[in-house]
């Protein structure tokens, strides 16, 4: 039997076509646009997301035996706002992860409703890319578009809602939401009141691995696809991921570094930081999950060669920097070209090289934004470490993942060995496992990670540098605090 894997991106949807033996037989993506109608606001339009699922499900499907495909399973990204009317037609674009239009409400619900209640209700606070401040943020901005609201969903769920005509959403991706008691696995009545919103417009619950339903038939016939293929719950990217690289269970650790950076801690057992910097979430794997996220990490990359420096060579730009100069810049970035959640949880917060002088090269400029998104993580890193987790050794994912260098500054800046997984698809073999999971190919998560998740590499620091840059992450996070007070004033 085949089983079909989907990645719904910020950038693109990436799809994967995997077999019994969970060897990939073919990857398809199709990008579509982003919008930024506003400063700090990041849109997109559902209906793109979804085209470019169909287009590239008939590419995928090409010379092959569509009826031998078994099982769909999706990872998406998190905590987008996605809004239906009572005929299921999108009512606006699609407000993102990334936006970050929702400080006053964001501001509201963490001061007026307060951080330790919204702990108790949901186990986290309040993030400006969170869900519910979205929803109010449309009650105070778009009330005409806010009464219209029959269904909230997800980016994924949407999908998954275009492939069957059911609404549901996974605990992973609804832990993401601000609407969601992650302990007892259930909308949080409280916080559904505070939005003003009923449990009869939010779609219903299911583990990520389990079936939601079947295609519809006029989906099935067109893609050529048997109607009864199943269709599994999915999962929020990070959590899809994590079982994309076998991070499952008790005491794993996988560091993605994609347009995002998350730090992801799974567990057995429900757990909460006490101090909110990390956010408790449930884990596609039926457990839990303690995950720090930044808001822009490769992403930061691709802005300075592409944007500043207009070049796609990434290779080319990090050729200049030596070995030598590993631990030893002189100049410093702070990766918060979108204000940042995790842990320092400020909207307001932003980009910013330091320490540049007249001698500064393009190779300095390359290497601080690496070194930052790497001190960044370990920020997240160092929260956990607080709590007395033990995390001796990390996989690491994602598109920045593929960068020797990277991987190196990331290994001795957290001072672990960093395992690299043979197939590293991130949610979209996250997602095909889960499929397969939900058509009986796997009894568990845990089994399908056993069995298909093999290590191809380990970068293992080195102790000079990793001292080394232990002076420089002790300097990097007295920037961050020093300006704090300034961002707000020249936003």
């Amino acid at each position: 039997m085949l089983y079909i894997g989907i990645d719904l991106g910020t950038s693109a949807v990436k799809l994967l076509l995997v077999n019994d033996e969970g060897a990939i037989r073919r990857t398809v993506s199709r990008e579509y646009p982003l919008a930024f109608p506003h400063p700090g606001w990041s849109e997109q339009e559902p209906a793109d997301w979804w085209n470019g699922c169909l287009d590239g499900l008939r590419e995928l499907l090409d010379g092959f035996d569509a009826k031998e495909v078994a099982g769909i399973g999706v990872g998406g990204q998190m905590h987008g706002l996605v809004v239906l009317d009572a005929q299921d037609a999108v009512i606006r674009p699609a407000i993102l992860w990334n936006d970050g239009r929702t400080g006053e409400e964001t501001d509201w619900l963490n001061t007026v409703i307060g951080r330790e209640r919204l702990s108790e209700y949901t186990a986290n606070i309040a993030f400006a890319g969170f869900t519910a401040p979205k929803i109010l943020w449309m009650r105070n901005k778009e009330p005409e578009n806010y009464a219209r609201i029959a269904k909230i969903m997800l980016p994924k769920d949407y999908i998954n809602y275009m492939l069957t005509g059911v609404h549901a959403c996974d605990y992973s991706d609804a832990s993401g939401m601000l609407l969601l008691d992650v302990k007892d696995k259930r909308w949080s009545p409280e916080m559904l009141e505070i939005c003003g919103v009923t449990e009869a417009q939010m779609p219903r619950l299911f583990e990520s691995y389990e079936v939601i339903g079947t295609l519809r038939p006029e989906i099935a016939a067109a893609l050529g696809l048997s109607p009864d293929v199943r269709v599994v719950a999915g999962a929020g990217d990070n959590a899809a991921a994590a079982v994309g690289t076998g991070t499952v269970g008790e005491g794993g650790c996988n560091i993605s570094l994609g347009t995002s950076g998350t730090i992801f801690i799974s567990s057995k057992k429900f757990g909460v930081d006490p101090n909110n910097a990390l956010h408790a979430f449930a884990h596609a794997d039926g457990g839990w999950h303690l995950m720090g996220c930044m808001l822009s990490a490769a992403s930061c990359n691709k802005w300075l060669c592409e944007d500043i420096l207009h070049t796609a060579d990434y290779g080319a730009e990090q050729a200049d920097i030596q070995p030598e100069a590993l631990g030893s810049n002189h100049v410093f970035f702070l990766p918060y070209l979108m204000g940042e959640r995790s842990p320092i949880n400020d909207v307001n917060a932003r980009g910013a090289f330091v320490g540049m002088t007249m001698d500064t090269s393009r190779a300095d400029m390359v290497q601080a934004v690496l070194e930052g998104v790497a001190f960044a993580i370990r920020d997240s890193f160092e929260v956990a470490r607080s709590l007395g987790l033990d995390i001796p050794r990390s996989k690491l994912c994602g598109g920045g993942s593929k960068s020797p260098l990277w991987r190196t500054i990331f290994a001795n800046v957290l001072g672990i060995p960093l395992d690299l997984v043979k197939t590293e698809q991130g949610p979209g073999y996250g997602g095909a496992m889960l499929a397969m999971v939900g058509c009986g190919r796997y009894g568990t998560v845990a089994e399908a990670a056993d069995a298909l998740v093999e290590v191809a590499d380990t970068v293992t620091p080195d102790p000079a540098l990793t001292a080394r840059y232990e002076e420089q992450y002790r300097k990097f996070r007295r920037i961050y605090p020093a300006m704090k007070e300034l961002f707000p004033a020249i936003q």
